[in-house]
């Protein structure tokens, strides 16, 4: 606890009975064809009414033609939706009608409409209609696709709300963007006391701080590396005189090429923890929190946040972190690099890495990560529970505002996704490192530290 404390803390159409005339020239409305009912579903979007009723007066608004219920104004006359393709289709079938009972002065209601339809027609033309205002065939086809754009334009639309961040999460991400920049030497050009692995000859002699006994134990070595996929680490080191220095693993491949680079990681993975650590402390809220929240919620996180930031420098296609001077290129001990897809820390680097997120995404998942109100030990759930829930909103706002639609608009639970993952890589590794510490002590005081948060 007191080399955490040492780091300076300060503190979301009416229908009617079917009648067959055969007086009719032409065949009555009841006994249309399928192809002619379609027709009449589709003619509901062919004309735009020239008013919209108010839904308030909408009681008020009666069918001039038949009495129904009117739903706009449709070729001049205020209609119901039956009328209006009634009048539609008898216009440009261009047929002469005959009343059936000879009389042509037929009294048409909403129950009589489909009785006669030269009375209808008749009443149609005498309430106003007019011929002249029918969309022709392609002005209707023409209509239909611009309400099919318009609704799909409608689904594909950014949710509202979405169009700025406010003034506190736009400020919310600058205090962010400025303790990352603080913090985070992504040339590592600070990093420079540093151990590095001797250089082996093809026998594999022992470094010195490895007892040869462990080597001898093969079953001890199997139940540390038995979550692990075998896999070599090489390093590259560029001098500043320009010279290249390279180290290349032991040629078998066991799991143990590992060991000689665990003094070098330990170094490198303490100093990216004290980045994380003073990345904490610049954040007002963080600082706001109880010491000893603050210390729960680094022993939780470090680990996490240190593999996002490492993200930010890993190559997918050649599996090589650049760490300034340093390359680290992780490599299938049989050739390729298909088979390390199938280690989980691998796995999660090359599925962070094709999200492609920006500098403010990855300095966000940071602070999610930070603020996780159940690591054990935390007092002030409540409170540190209500901030990681700032911070994912803004995530959310950031995305909406700042990516295009529809391409990103999963954007936010991906991102959501790779976290839960991410606490799960958190746990499995923390378990393997302290089984290898168990075994012989490499990691530095601060490592122990942060990963004596596993038993809570």
């Amino acid at each position: 606890m007191s080399i955490l404390r040492d780091q300076g803390y300060d503190a979301r159409g009416s229908s009617g009975p079917r009648h067959t005339d055969a007086n009719l020239e032409m065949r009555p409305e009841g006994s249309w064809s399928r192809v002619d009912l379609v027709r009449r579903e589709a003619d509901s979007v062919s004309e735009k009414p020239t008013i919209n009723v108010d839904e308030e007066d909408a009681a008020l608004q009666i069918c001039r033609v038949c009495g129904d219920k009117a739903n706009g104004y449709h070729f001049n006359v205020m209609t119901c939706e039956g009328c209006k393709g009634f009048f539609r289709r008898a216009m440009k079938r261009n047929v002469r009608l005959r009343c059936p009972f000879r009389k042509g002065t037929c009294e048409i209601t909403r129950k009589t409409r489909r009785q006669c339809q030269a009375c209808r027609l008749r009443k149609c033309l005498e309430s106003g209609m007019k011929k002249e205002m029918i969309m022709s065939d392609a002005a209707v086809e023409q209509r239909r696709a611009l309400i099919k754009r318009k609704k799909r334009e409608k689904i594909e639309a950014p949710p509202s709300g979405g169009q700025g961040l406010t003034e506190e999460q736009q400020a919310l991400i600058q205090e962010l963007m400025d303790a990352q920049m603080k913090t985070f030497d992504t040339t590592f050009s600070h990093f420079k006391d540093f151990r590095l692995p001797a250089v082996f000859n093809n026998r594999c002699e022992l470094p010195e701080f490895l007892p040869a006994s462990l080597l001898e134990d093969s079953a001890t070595w199997s139940q540390i590396m038995k979550d692990s996929v075998p896999m070599k680490i090489s390093l590259k080191l560029r001098g500043e005189d320009g010279s290249i220095w390279n180290y290349q693993p032991p040629c078998k491949s066991d799991g143990k090429e590992i060991i000689p680079l665990l003094p070098h990681l330990a170094d490198v993975s303490t100093y990216m923890f004290k980045g994380v650590i003073n990345f904490a402390k610049v954040i007002s809220y963080f600082r706001d929190l109880p010491i000893e929240d603050q210390i729960s919620l680094l022993k939780g996180a470090t680990f996490e946040m240190c593999l996002l930031r490492f993200n930010t420098m890993f190559d997918t296609e050649t599996g090589t972190w650049e760490c300034g001077r340093l390359a680290y290129c992780f490599e299938d001990p049989d050739g390729g690099f298909q088979k390390l897809l199938l280690d989980p820390l691998m796995k999660f680097h090359c599925m962070l890495k094709k999200l492609q997120l920006h500098k403010e995404e990855y300095v966000l998942m940071q602070a999610i990560s930070l603020f996780s109100p159940d690591r054990p030990g935390v007092v002030q759930r409540s409170v540190v529970d209500q901030l990681q829930e700032r911070f994912a909103l803004t995530l959310k706002a950031y995305i909406e505002c700042s990516r295009p639609y529809p391409a990103h608009r999963f954007l936010f639970l991906k991102i959501m996704g790779v976290l839960t993952e991410l606490r799960s890589i958190n746990a499995l590794q923390t378990q393997q490192l302290l089984r290898i510490q168990d075994t012989h002590p490499f990691a530095t005081p601060l490592m122990q530290e942060l990963f004596s948060s596993t038993d809570g």
